[in-house]
């Protein structure tokens, strides 16, 4: 029975609905591994379990009278703790929060149940999701199933944990800096990062915001990239208000192999080198194109100042990571910049943070010119294959975030060297999916980041799904 632990949602809601086995049998077998492996690893940290057992009884009593709820019929999944579900606590790991009841589902949880899911629980995040690893003064700290000492990403880092060891059948995590593609590739398992705005987030949000911020978006994570694709479909479209003029028409993925792919490469660069594991990775991803008949350039990029739009990503992620501050932070950040004891360096973090309205329609003028330069690079190619980070997953580290250091091969780099390779897929609304190449030099996985134009999701998850074909697929971890 362990291999169950380790199928697709769609393998585990197929089983369901050819009786192989029932919705009930199926949710406390997951709910068993729970209680064996999620105390070492507290990935999940909100438990559901009565209303899923009534919800998994409900839907073998639908089997019995014939009825189909959708392709996930009767699958226990888990989500990110930051996504309200009526009557659980949302805190997006911040104290202030923690007795926050939801009142009603959030709108991808609406959407996501049409596919017959069985929502058990809720997984961990860092504090107000604004970090790449997962703790918080809550729920704790949790682990790495590959090795315990390390994270498994942020801030859908128990997302990630809690799928690659497989006490779930899916998840769904959210990304402003690499907190869906980070995890997965900690953690050796897919991921998708959508074009912003493609999936309404409405629900996953601080309480009291409707808005959708810029840079933001929702988005699965799965053991395998037909998930990231049922799951994705599932939660894009139109919300209410735009469905009285817009409708979903992604176009599909347009090859059916390999060898139709025109594949540009960016490797490594030293604004944000990554280890050599990696660049051997990416090499097999591209072994792999070349050997199917695809075409691969490593030289190919966009006509983009690579300083000024990693400089413009940074510009508007503060100002947008500032908007989810209190007035009380807000006004100490103000007080902190007029204060002449304040270094030249850090004057100007809290500029980005405190920008204007002119400030920052500056920076959106600067990151749209960046947007058409991308989609003129995507009219030559069908998509760009990077790092989705400069290491594979590290040790724990919860000093204060300036102290904070990586190691790559030999040299000492920045912490926030992950928000380069973060940056190009968020802040010009570009779909960017996740898959593991597999757990290589000291034992941990290395995931590749596959990016694509805007609404081209469907070509980035049908070129991880040809990859997963190939042999890039999901592997669990030791002892799990």
């Amino acid at each position: 029975m362990t291999d169950l632990a380790f199928q697709s949602g769609l393998q585990l809601g197929k089983a369901i609905r050819d009786k192989t086995i029932s919705a009930t049998e199926m949710l406390e077998y997951f709910l068993d591994r729970v209680d064996q492996y999620n105390p070492a690893l507290n990935a999940i940290v909100v438990e559901d379990f009565e209303r899923a057992r009534e919800f998994a009884k409900e839907a073998d009593r639908a089997i019995a009278r014939g009825e189909d709820w959708g392709p996930l019929h009767g699958v226990p999944i888990t989500l990110k703790e930051s996504y309200e579900v009526a009557g659980l606590i949302t805190t997006r790991g911040n104290p202030m929060w923690k007795d926050k009841r939801a009142t009603d589902d959030a709108l991808p949880v609406t959407r996501l149940k049409q596919l017959g899911v069985n929502l058990f629980g809720k997984t961990n995040v860092p504090y107000n999701l604004a970090d790449m690893q997962s703790y918080n003064d809550i729920y704790g700290t949790t682990n790495n199933p590959w090795d315990h000492e390390c994270s498994p990403g942020g801030s859908s880092g128990g997302s990630a944990a809690t799928l690659a060891a497989g006490m779930t059948g899916l998840e769904c995590g959210s990304d402003i800096g690499g907190s869906i593609r980070n995890p997965a590739h900690f953690c050796g398992v897919f991921g998708h990062k959508p074009t912003w705005g493609l999936l309404p987030p409405r629900g996953h949000a601080a309480p009291g915001v409707l808005a959708q911020s810029d840079l933001t978006v929702i988005g699965p994570l799965a053991r395998s990239a037909v998930d990231l694709e049922v799951a994705t479909l599932a939660m894009a479209g139109p919300d209410e208000i735009q469905s009285a003029g817009y409708k979903l028409a992604l176009q599909p993925c347009p090859h059916q192999a390999l060898a139709g792919f025109r594949v540009a490469v960016w490797q490594n660069d030293e604004r944000a080198p990554v280890t050599e594991e990696t660049c051997k990775r990416i090499d097999a991803v591209v072994q792999a194109v070349l050997d199917a008949g695809g075409t691969v350039d490593y030289d190919a990029r966009p006509e983009v100042d690579i300083d000024g739009a990693h400089e413009n990503y940074a510009t508007l992620l503060a100002a947008v990571m500032t908007s989810r501050n209190s007035h009380e932070d807000y006004r100490n950040l103000q007080n902190k910049l007029k204060d002449p004891g304040t270094s030249d360096v850090q004057k100007t973090q809290l500029r980005y943070q405190l920008a204007s309205y002119r400030d920052y329609a500056l920076a959106n003028e600067v990151r749209t010119r960046s947007r058409w330069a991308w989609y003129e690079f995507f009219q030559s190619w069908d998509v760009m294959i990077m790092p989705v980070m400069t290491r594979p997953a590290f040790a724990h580290d919860h000093r204060p975030v300036h102290e904070r250091t990586l190691q790559i091969d030999n040299q000492m780099r920045s912490y926030f060297d992950f928000l380069f390779w973060a940056g190009p897929a968020i802040n010009n609304y570009l779909p960017a999916t996740v898959i593991p190449t597999g757990a290589v030099g000291d034992g941990l996985p290395i995931g590749v980041q596959i990016m694509g134009p805007e609404y081209g999701d469907l070509k980035t998850i049908g070129f991880a799904k040809l990859l997963e074909q190939a042999g890039f697929g999901f592997v669990a971890p030791p002892g799990y």
